[in-house]
């Protein structure tokens, strides 16, 4: 990277995530680029501990330290590095209401969907029309709350034999596995439909009743976005970035991280309380477009880009 940049010359070097924020700050600063930004999306270290979270802590040390701003892509990451002093606050900046690029309102619409890709994958599925759906979009991995998730399912399914979950994603064995129970569960549950990773996300949020989002930590998560922007009321971890989007009992649902007694209860209301489902769905989009709309927050980095190159 170093020798690339030394090479092109770029005014501007941006980067994401740790791994990139490392290698692309780091050789950015040893290469002179004039202006070094990095977009915090998230902190591994919050579910770390020990010697690998003051690892992780360091290298988030040093790329801060090289970037000439740091941009959280929420309100609690930006908490975060100031309690933790991993930045000086006056290099930090949030553009707009949060997010690392917004949201495309005018692909995530459900009138966009077609009533007979709904109709087919429900028919595949074996989804019946008074069936009620819980859906979750992501990996399917321990920090996402997927043990949590399948057990409160499970256990509310007793109680409420029409109630279904749709996982959309896969599992990463390697880096973050399931308990083999859930896994099992996962597999044989009648109820419980594994459809891997989808291309178009769409179809599964437009059949769904509930989004649930039980995840350990969370940069500003672009799935909540998608679903509110479809209409689909969540159930959220009360964590940074879930629950700047989702407020509690106003449009949606917050639930302690690993709780699966309050999951259970929330997801509970969530499929019996009709008429606050209907209040959250009206709403929903329509924050969606007034806040995270991709084309304002483009339009806001792209003022950050011409900012810092005036003075340059």
């Amino acid at each position: 990277m170093y020798r690339f940049f030394k090479k092109e010359k770029p005014d501007i070097v941006h980067t994401h995530t740790p791994k990139a924020g490392i290698i692309g700050m780091l050789a950015a600063f040893l290469a002179r680029v004039p202006i070094k930004m990095h977009t915090i999306a998230g902190l591994p270290l919050m579910e770390t501990k020990g010697l690998k979270r003051f690892v992780l802590m360091m290298v988030e040390k040093v790329t801060y330290r090289c970037a000439d701003w740091v941009y959280p892509n929420a309100k609690g990451l930006k908490t975060f590095v100031e309690e933790h002093r991993l930045c000086p606050s006056d290099k930090i900046k949030i553009l707009g209401n949060g997010s690392s690029n917004g949201i495309d309102t005018q692909y995530f619409d459900p009138e966009k969907v077609s009533k007979s890709s709904i109709h087919s994958i429900k028919s595949n599925l074996k989804i019946g029309t008074k069936d009620f759906v819980f859906c979750f979009i992501g990996r399917l991995v321990g920090d996402k709350g997927i043990n949590e998730l399948v057990h409160a399912f499970i256990s509310l399914s007793q109680k409420y034999p029409q109630i279904k979950l749709v996982l959309v994603g896969e599992e990463e064995k390697s880096l973050d596995p399931l308990h083999p129970e859930t896994s099992i569960q996962i597999k044989n549950h009648p109820h419980i439909y594994p459809v891997g990773y989808q291309n178009d996300i769409r179809p599964y949020l437009a059949l769904s009743d509930i989004f649930v989002f039980p995840s350990y930590r969370e940069g500003f998560p672009n799935v909540v976005l998608q679903a509110s922007a479809m209409k689909v009321p969540s159930i959220v971890s009360n964590i940074n970035g879930c629950n700047e989007i989702i407020r509690d009992q106003e449009n949606g649902w917050w639930v302690p991280a690993k709780s699966i007694a309050v999951l259970i209860q929330k997801m509970e209301e969530a499929c019996t309380d009709t008429a606050k489902r209907i209040k959250f769905k009206q709403q929903l989009r329509l924050e969606i477009i007034a806040n995270y709309e991709r084309e304002h927050f483009l339009g806001l980095l792209k003022q950050q880009y011409q900012s810092h190159l005036n003075h340059v």
